[in-house]
């Protein structure tokens, strides 16, 4: 099963280490994840993922000094025809606080869901589990559709 088949409706939710994967060329998940921007960038899916999502992958970019991977970052993660990078806003914040009141989450981790959640996304596509136990959230783990 590829990564499109697991994908239910037309919205989804990009987690950081899809990023990270997909921009640092991880062999295992290369196939798929082509795939999935491919069908991001002809629009026939919308993608959503949380400015957080660059803040967290600049990180090792930085530490490194990496300039070129810094600016491919800062110019994959930004808002498009077909993605929406959304700011984090006092909505996003409560819905986040809300979830880490009934699941067990990290405040990163919240404020992902929270953003997917809000901008109804039909999947979340991550490789963490942390996320299955969100309600509300079709999660897609990359490593479970290999």
């Amino acid at each position: 099963m590829g990564i499109l088949d697991a994908i239910s409706g037309y919205r989804v939710y990009l987690d950081t280490n899809i990023w990270i994967y997909a921009l640092e060329g991880y062999p295992a998940f290369r196939d798929n994840l082509t795939q999935l921007f491919q069908h991001i960038d002809l629009g026939d899916l919308m993608a959503f993922t949380s400015e957080l999502s660059l803040a967290e992958a600049l990180v090792k970019p930085l530490q490194n000094q990496d300039l070129v991977q810094e600016e491919i970052y800062k110019q994959a993660i930004s808002s498009r025809a077909s993605l929406a990078v959304i700011p984090i806003s006092r909505e996003i914040l409560i819905e986040a606080a809300q979830l880490r009141a009934s699941v067990k989450l990290k405040l990163p981790d919240a404020i992902h869901a929270a953003t997917a959640r809000l901008n109804q996304c039909s999947s979340f596509i991550t490789n963490d589990k942390n996320f299955e136990k969100v309600p509300g959230i079709s999660v897609i783990l990359l490593s479970e559709i290999m």
